[in-house]
């Protein structure tokens, strides 16, 4: 190859580089006259919470973690922390992650036991550790050192339905519901099969900082150590300081094959709305599902996947593959809305 011709190739090179890679964002950010918070629909409260704590001058992350900690305490929600449903043995194994703007850093905790707030515990591992990620065990002593009480988490509520499963599971262990051969046996354990539940919370700071998180006590009944998306950083939970935050929140998997959280926020990174950058995030998955058993009869994804999203300029939005609600909360306060939708009706 002649110096000339070299030279050709890298500059073409570089420049094919250079149309490749990500725009610099061009918001014209401005302060907002409120702060604002997007979640699932189980944090009404949640992100009424977040925005009075951002109010006060608290970090995004901060405000995000302490609205979240009301879904987590909460033992009727059986989707998070206190209450949770368990994993195959009965167990509760939380998950959670967050993540902060302004630093950049983020932190997260998974398949941790007996400890209900698995979000502190992340915003622990963010501030004092030079990692992202603990699980087990680990995840565990590093909450007890840093003070976290120990309880049992499976109520009697979440309990029973454990029981309710285990009866209901197979034809060929020795566990026999009452009414295993009644018209209403199948019925109940596929409300379970795809049975998930978690809180994604994403904030803006009247000066356009942003921080979230997402915590879960994952697939009802998994196997022991199945691990979400939302503890991985960029799946269920991702943030950028110049763009904004996205989320996830339904089936785990789905959202980790498409890196659904950075998903998001880089599709707002290239001049999409939030309720679009959601809905390409939603097209994504269900682009990506093509074995059998996780499709319905027309061809579509047999679960559902909401996803959330606010940039700096403190616009909501959220989509998902069927029809639902998600909470939201500005200026205006809290209340719900409906998501943007592949699919009119609800997933069935």
């Amino acid at each position: 190859m002649t110096d000339v011709t070299r030279r050709s190739f890298l500059a073409t090179a570089a420049a094919g580089a250079a149309a490749g890679s990500l725009p610099a964002p061009t918001f014209a950010i401005r302060r907002l006259r409120a702060p604002v918070a997007v979640a699932s629909g189980n944090g009404l409260q949640a992100v009424q919470i977040a925005v009075q704590r951002m109010g006060e001058g608290w970090r995004p992350v901060d405000a995000a973690v302490a609205g979240v900690s009301v879904v987590e305490d909460d033992p009727e929600d059986d989707s998070v922390g206190l209450g949770g449903l368990p994993n195959e043995e009965g167990v509760v194994e939380l998950d959670a992650c967050v993540m902060d703007g302004p630093s950049g850093l983020a932190g997260a905790v998974a398949a941790l036991q007996n400890i209900k707030n698995p979000a502190q515990v992340a915003l622990k591992v963010m501030r004092h550790t030079d990692h992202v990620l603990l699980v087990g065990e680990g995840a565990l002593r590093f909450a007890r050192a840093y003070g976290f009480v120990e309880q049992n988490l499976l109520t009697e509520r979440s309990r029973k339905k454990w029981l309710e499963w285990r009866e209901r599971r197979s034809a060929v262990d020795k566990w026999v519901a009452p009414d295993e051969n009644g018209e209403h046996g199948r019925e109940w354990f596929d409300q379970y099969k795809h049975k998930t539940g978690t809180i994604h919370l994403g904030a803006v700071a009247p000066n356009g900082d942003v921080g979230s998180c997402t915590t879960t006590s994952g697939l009802a009944f998994k196997i022991p150590g199945r691990v979400g998306d939302s503890p991985l950083i960029g799946c269920g939970n991702y943030c950028d300081n110049e763009v904004g935050t996205g989320g996830a929140t339904g089936r785990g998997e789905a959202c980790i094959l498409i890196n659904g959280g950075s998903f998001v926020v880089q599709q707002m990174a290239l001049g999409k709305s939030p309720t679009d950058a959601c809905l390409e995030a939603a097209k994504r998955v269900a682009r990506t599902t093509k074995v059998r058993r996780l499709l319905d009869a027309k061809g579509r994804p047999a679960f559902q996947v909401q996803f959330y999203a606010t940039d700096k300029n403190g616009r909501i939005g959220a989509a998902a593959l069927y029809a639902g609600r998600y909470a939201l909360c500005d200026e205006n306060g809290p209340r719900h809305a409906d998501f943007a939708s592949l699919y009119d009706e609800p997933v069935k």
